[in-house]
């Protein structure tokens, strides 16, 4: 079972930065592609991100290309998202996800990933 932990979510405000980490636990917690989704209140899952294990491909939702990057430490089994010129719109709770293979589909499909966290707070004040 692999276990993976936000952190770095917090109230920002407009045009400000922020860079949330997740990191993976557990067994066979290493390998994966990972990403993120978000979730504002009253909207559907959103894709963000993804990576892919070696870190030699990524992808953006297109609501945050130019503003969000994403990167990963595999020695630290660590998965960041730095966001850049933050808007409101991007307050959300971001989950973390982890996907056991490589990817066979569109990335922002939910099912493709095996893994969730818990969420953490992003709250953008105008």
């Amino acid at each position: 079972q692999v276990q993976l932990v936000e952190s770095g979510g917090r109230l920002v405000q407009a045009g400000g930065s922020l860079r949330l980490s997740c990191a993976a636990s557990g067994r066979g917690s290493s390998g994966y592609d990972m990403g993120w989704f978000r979730q504002a209140p009253g909207k559907e899952r959103e894709f963000v991100s993804r990576i892919s294990w070696s870190g030699a491909y990524t992808w953006l939702a297109d609501s945050v290309k130019g503003r969000f990057t994403i990167s990963r430490d595999n020695a630290k089994n660590t998965v960041y998202l730095q966001m850049n010129s933050l808007k409101p719109e991007d307050t959300a709770v971001y989950y973390c996800v982890a996907d056991r293979s490589a990817l066979a589909g569109q990335p922002g499909q939910p099912s493709l990933y095996d893994y969730w966290g818990q969420g953490t707070q992003v709250t953008v004040s105008s």
